[in-house]
C-alpha cells in the first residue's frame, strides 16, 4: 500500500530540499528590536492606484521609523491578467515619492538575499513546502475537472447548502493514496488542495494591529494552493514568502479580512508563527451622497498617474496621505509647524476603521502648503523634471533663463506668510505666463481690464509719469513712496479715509492707481507683490509696458 511520502515523491521529484534547508537558507534576520519588516507586494496587473500607493507608503514608513527593512515583491502568478511592463512602471512611480525598497524586485535584478522576489521564479520554493504538506497529509491532489466544479456548486445552490468545495463536498479529499496513485498512472489532470479541518459552524480570532480582535468564521474550504501551471495561487504563496521573508507586519486593504482564516490555518499547519496583520481601511469617494471605494473604471484620481500628471507635489500628496492614516497628524503639523513628515511617528493606533474620504480640498491645501514651503534652489529642478514630461514648451521656457524663473517662483518666499498661489506644478506657467514677454503679447492682444471711469488720455499721462519718476531697484517703503508721490501729482488721494471724505475732488484713491499700475505690467487686477514684480522683470521691461499699455 502507498504511502503520503510515495504520493509526495511521485508528484514532485525533482525536489530533493527540505523545509529545514529552507529555513537555513532563509534564516531569521539581525535586526534591532522592534524593527519591522514590512513589504509591498503588487501584482502586475495596471496603473499604481491610489489605495496601493497609501499601503505601500504606510509600509514604508513603518519599516523605516523603526529601523526595519521595506520590501518590494512581485505576486505575478496570475498569468493571465499580468501586463508586461507593469511591475517596473510600478517601481518607477514609486521612487517619484521617494519609496524605494531596501530589497526585492528591481527592472535590473533583485536586490537582497532572500528572493526571488518574483513569485513566478519561486516555484523551486513553494514545491518544497507543498511536497512537505503532501508527505504529512495536510495537502492532497485534486482531479476535478471545472465540469465537476460546477455540478457539486449546482447541487449545493439547489439544496440551499453553503457552497464550496469541503468536507463531503470535497470529493476527491478522502481518496486513498493508491487512488490517488491510480488516477495519476491515467494522466488525469490535477491541483493540490489543502486539507482544512476547519468548520463554518465555528468562529476564528486573530487581533488586527488596528481594528483589535476580529471574529471571523472559521475556514473549512480545500483552498487550491498548486495550480495545474505549476504556480501557487496568492494564499498560498502569501504564507511561503511572507514566513521565509521573515515579514513581521502585512499591511493589506480590508478586503482581505475574508481571507485570513486561510491563511492563519495554512500557517498553523506548517508550525510556523503568522505575522501582524494590518487591514487599512480604503479610500472613499461621496458619489450622490453615498460612500463608494475610488473606482479604477470612474475615479481618475484612482490612478496616482493622475496626481502626477497634474503636477502635485510628491510630498503634499504623502502629507495628505498621512493625514488620512493617522487622525493626530495634522495636530502635529500645527504643533511643530512642519509638513516633513518623515519626522511624524506613524502609528496604527490612530487610524481610522472607517474608509477616508478623497478630499481633494485638502490634499490642494496641503499642495500649496507645501510648494509655498519650498525656495526655488529645490524646487526648480522638481517642476522642471516634471514639465519636460508633461509640458515641454513649458520647460523650454524655463530653460531658456533658470535665473529669471527662479526669481519667479521665489516670490513672497521671504516673508512669515508666504505667498500660496500654486497647489500643483500646472499651475505655475498660467499664473507666471505675464512674466513673460511672448505670453504676455498674447494676453494684451485683448483690451486690458483698466476702470472704465479712466479714460484712454487720462491712462497714458498717468502710466507715461510712473514710467518718468517711479523709482526701481530700491526697498519697497522707498518704491511705494515714489508711487504714491506720482499718484498724489495725478489727483489720487493718499487714502481711502481722505478720498471717501471728498470723492470728487479726486480720480480715486491710491489703491486705484496702483491698479491702474497693476494691469498694465501684468494684465490682471491681481498679481503677487507688486514691487516683487517689477523687480523681476526689470526697468527696461517695465518701461516698454507702460509705454504700450495704452494704444
Amino acid at each position: 500500500m502507498a504511502t503520503t511520502i510515495d504520493l509526495a515523491n511521485r508528484l514532485f521529484p525533482e525536489v530533493k530540499e527540505t523545509v529545514d534547508d529552507l529555513e537555513k537558507r532563509f534564516p531569521k534576520r539581525n535586526l534591532p528590536k522592534g524593527a519591522e519588516v514590512t513589504r509591498f507586494a503588487p501584482s502586475p496587473t495596471g496603473f499604481l492606484h491610489t489605495g496601493s500607493l497609501f499601503t505601500a507608503y504606510l509600509a514604508y514608513r513603518l519599516a523605516k521609523q523603526s529601523n526595519g527593512v521595506y520590501m518590494f515583491r512581485l505576486e505575478d502568478t496570475d498569468t493571465k491578467r499580468t501586463i508586461a511592463g507593469a511591475a517596473d512602471d510600478l517601481i518607477v512611480q514609486l521612487a517619484k515619492f521617494s519609496i524605494v525598497a531596501d530589497e526585492g524586485y528591481f527592472p535590473e535584478g533583485d536586490k537582497g538575499v532572500y528572493g526571488p522576489y518574483q513569485q513566478s521564479k519561486r516555484a523551486d520554493i513553494y514545491k518544497v513546502v507543498i511536497k512537505k504538506l503532501l508527505m504529512e497529509g495536510k495537502a492532497y491532489p485534486d482531479f476535478c475537472s471545472s465540469e465537476d466544479l460546477a455540478k457539486i456548486r449546482a447541487f449545493q445552490e439547489a439544496n440551499k447548502i453553503l457552497p464550496g468545495y469541503y468536507g463531503k463536498y470535497a470529493r476527491d479529499r478522502n481518496l486513498t493514496v493508491d487512488e490517488q496513485m491510480q488516477k495519476l498512472d491515467e494522466g488525469a489532470p490535477w491541483v493540490i488542495r489543502f486539507k482544512s479541518h476547519g468548520d463554518h459552524d465555528k468562529k476564528t480570532s486573530f487581533v488586527d494591529a488596528i481594528r483589535g480582535k476580529i471574529e471571523l468564521q472559521d475556514n473549512d474550504v480545500d483552498v487550491v494552493i498548486y495550480k495545474s501551471d505549476g504556480l501557487p495561487t496568492y494564499h498560498f504563496a502569501h504564507v511561503v514568502d511572507d514566513h521565509f521573508m521573515r515579514t513581521t507586519t502585512v499591511t493589506r486593504g480590508e478586503e482581505w479580512i475574508p481571507s485570513t482564516p486561510v491563511h492563519l490555518e495554512l500557517f498553523k499547519a506548517l508550525g510556523w508563527e503568522h505575522p501582524t496583520y494590518a487591514h487599512l481601511p480604503v479610500i472613499m469617494k461621496l458619489d450622490h451622497g453615498n460612500k463608494r471605494k475610488l473606482s479604477k473604471r470612474k475615479d481618475p484620481e484612482a490612478a496616482v498617474s493622475y496626481f502626477l500628471k497634474a503636477g502635485y507635489p510628491q510630498k503634499g500628496l504623502l502629507v495628505y496621505l498621512m493625514s488620512i492614516a493617522n487622525s493626530n497628524f495634522e495636530e502635529w503639523t500645527i504643533e511643530h509647524k512642519s509638513l516633513d513628515v518623515e519626522n511624524f511617528k506613524f502609528t496604527f493606533e490612530k487610524m481610522s476603521l472607517d474608509g477616508a474620504l478623497f478630499d481633494e480640498d485638502k490634499l490642494n491645501y496641503f499642495s500649496k502648503e507645501t510648494i509655498a514651503s519650498e525656495k526655488a534652489d529645490t524646487l526648480l529642478p522638481k517642476v522642471l523634471t516634471w514639465a519636460k514630461e508633461y509640458q515641454p514648451e513649458f520647460a523650454a521656457k524655463i530653460e531658456r533663463d533658470p535665473a529669471y524663473f527662479a526669481k519667479i517662483l521665489n516670490i513672497e518666499k521671504d516673508r512669515p506668510n508666504p505667498r500660496k498661489d500654486y497647489c500643483k506644478y500646472s499651475d505655475i506657467e498660467p499664473m507666471s505666463a505675464f512674466f513673460f514677454d511672448d505670453d504676455f503679447a498674447k494676453i494684451t492682444a485683448n483690451p486690458l481690464p483698466f476702470n472704465e471711469k479712466y479714460d484712454k488720455e487720462f491712462l497714458k499721462t498717468f502710466l507715461a509719469a510712473l514710467g518718468k519718476g517711479m523709482l526701481f531697484d530700491v526697498d519697497e517703503p522707498t518704491w511705494w513712496n515714489s508711487v504714491k508721490e506720482i499718484a498724489k501729482t495725478n489727483g489720487f488721494a493718499l487714502s481711502n479715509k481722505e478720498f471717501k471724505a471728498n470723492p470728487d475732488a479726486f480720480k480715486g484713491n491710491v489703491s486705484d492707481a496702483a491698479e491702474i499700475l497693476r494691469i498694465a505690467l501684468t494684465g490682471s487686477k491681481q498679481s503677487p507683490n507688486l514691487h516683487e514684480v517689477i523687480d523681476i522683470l526689470g526697468k527696461e521691461r517695465v518701461l516698454r509696458r507702460l509705454e504700450t499699455a495704452i494704444r
